[in-house]
């Protein structure tokens, strides 16, 4: 039994043993089969050179065309990524040429001469690429790259993109949005300062024109005093009419030194007076056109039967600088220098410098003495003060009859939404007009005013006039002038009456409507613009002669042009 088993084992492990042999000897076999099938294959990839299947050189992927291209990749030729680098370079200029005239077309230009040089020169670079010379021998050929080809090649590229380059330069304005904004802006800024420059030089010449004294004017002035030398006996002084200091008829103030403006008030008042014989003027002047103003009414006597009184500002003998704060500071040098230097050439100022610059008016007593009313005329209740660039349309007495609640002052208010309150006139960032006054205060109208003088001088109004003046000697509140001093004297003082007795802006605004001139009381030639100048706005310059008598002998020599 012993042998048996052993017999048995000693067959099996023979068994095995030659069964590892047979299978090694196969994968000895298959090995070797393959190396020589590797072989076989690569012999045949290195001694075939397929040509290419296509202008695009699309890259075929299957086959031995793919093993072939993937060993010459290892030895890549320098000459061919140079022609693929001016390939890539022209293909990027046909883009943009292209661009160039795509843009064109939505511009609508087809027919333009950019639209068509834009298209040959894309053609041109496409013809180049499909040239038979070019695609045998550098894109359809499997053999190296001719480097003298090349170059022509090179060459004829680089002629075309500089010729798209000197096309794309002189049209890229045209095309260039961000150039052309840029350009615009530049242009609008340009004319935007030429503009403010004009504006400027015109706002001055205008204002040279509107307060210098005319050639007429003072032509007019110096004939009237040519006639007071050539007949003194027919021009002596009158004694005072008991009527100029009459509390129940109507008394108005003119303060002025323009003979022809001052005529135009009166005559305009008395024609459309129901009661002209109950109207008394009281015209104040310069001591040195007195006798001019008093000649032209002796010539021309008022008709009708009203009365003229005509005082020189010296008679006043208490308007003197140790009264008046504001004569003590027009003669100082500081602020004459302010008014008289001309810098209209600084182009730096701004509007009110140009409008204070030159402005000699208000170094003028005349334009503060409203402020001395109750004063002048001691035994008047009520006057009515009259600028002397008004003209009155209807009969005034009316005036005299509104009553005024106890107030000092009856005027037009011209405030309208945020313009012409007390924040345009005043300086709101200095502490003592912030505390006393509003912002938003409507602004009244100086120009046609009707006074309570009783009340004015309950009020002490003109010792307050006084007080602001003294603060204001540094004009930190406001600037000289007028209005400013007004709105202050008469804060919380003013009586707003119906707008259709002062109608404001025949000077400066020539939108106004001609209902509303004909419906009011008073217009007002206020502005540069003034009716009896050159630059007057001749749509309402008519209402302004109507009641001059411009066929005067004297009126015609001095040449006024009306």
């Amino acid at each position: 039994m012993a042998v048996v088993a052993r017999t048995s084992r000693t067959t099996a492990g023979s068994a095995f043993s030659s069964a590892v042999r047979s299978f090694f000897s196969y994968r000895i076999f298959v090995s070797a089969l393959f190396t020589l099938l590797f072989f076989a294959t690569a012999s045949v990839l290195f001694k075939y050179h397929p040509a290419h299947s296509s202008v695009n050189h699309e890259i075929q992927t299957t086959g031995r065309a793919y093993m072939h291209r993937t060993f010459l990749a290892l030895k890549p030729d320098p000459l061919k990524t140079r022609l693929e680098l001016i390939h890539k370079q022209a293909n990027d200029y046909i883009m943009l040429v292209n661009a160039y005239a795509s843009y064109a077309r939505k511009l609508k230009l087809e027919v333009s001469k950019q639209l068509k040089m834009f298209d040959d020169m894309a053609q041109n670079f496409s013809d180049l690429n499909v040239k038979p010379t070019y695609r045998t021998a550098l894109f359809e050929s499997d053999v190296p790259v001719d480097e003298e080809v090349l170059r022509q090649f090179e060459k004829e590229v680089k002629d075309k993109i500089k010729v798209a380059r000197i096309m794309i330069a002189e049209n890229k304005e045209a095309y260039d949005n961000q150039l052309k904004i840029q350009k615009l802006k530049d242009t609008i800024f340009a004319v935007n300062e030429l503009l403010v420059k004009a504006k400027k030089n015109g706002a001055f010449a205008s204002l040279i024109a509107a307060k210098s004294t005319p050639k007429s004017l003072h032509c007019l002035a110096m004939r009237l005093m040519g006639e007071r030398i050539a007949n003194p006996e027919e021009y002596r002084d009158e004694k005072p009419k008991p009527e100029f200091e009459d509390p129940s008829l109507y008394h108005y103030a003119i303060i002025s030194d323009n003979v022809i403006a001052v005529n135009v008030v009166v005559n305009s008042t008395v024609m459309n007076a129901q009661e002209p014989w109950k109207h008394v003027f009281h015209i104040v002047t310069h001591k040195m056109n007195l006798a001019a103003m008093k000649v032209w009414f002796k010539m021309r006597p008022v008709v009708r039967g009203a009365f003229v009184e005509v005082k020189a500002v010296e008679e006043f003998t208490f308007l003197n600088s140790s009264y008046v704060p504001v004569l003590g500071q027009l003669e100082s040098e500081k602020l004459q220098k302010f008014y008289l230097d001309n810098n209209a050439d600084n182009e730096t100022n701004d509007d009110e410098n140009i409008k204070s610059s030159g402005d000699t008016q208000q170094l003028s007593m005349l334009n503060h003495l409203m402020f001395y009313l109750p004063e002048m005329y001691p035994k008047l209740h009520r006057i009515v003060f009259l600028d002397d660039d008004v003209v009155v349309q209807k009969d005034l007495t009316a005036l005299w009859k509104v009553d005024l609640d106890g107030k000092v002052n009856g005027a037009v208010e011209i405030c309208f939404g945020s313009f012409h309150r007390y924040a345009h006139y005043l300086n709101f960032s200095h502490s003592l007009i912030k505390d006393k006054f509003n912002p938003k205060a409507c602004a009244c109208a100086f120009g046609m005013n009707i006074f309570d003088l009783d009340a004015w001088r309950r009020e002490r109004l003109t010792d307050q006039y006084h007080y602001w003046q003294d603060l204001n000697e540094d004009q930190s509140m406001w600037k000289s002038g007028r209005q400013s001093p007004g709105l202050i004297t008469f804060y919380s003082t003013t009586k707003s009456l119906d707008k259709r007795w002062h109608v404001l802006g025949l000077g400066y605004n020539p939108s106004i409507s001609m209902d509303e001139i004909k419906n009011a009381a008073v217009i007002h030639f206020n502005g540069n613009m003034k009716p009896w100048l050159d630059i007057a706005m001749n749509q309402f310059k008519h209402l302004w002669t109507y009641y001059l008598n411009s066929t005067t002998e004297i009126v015609q020599n001095c040449n006024f042009g009306l």
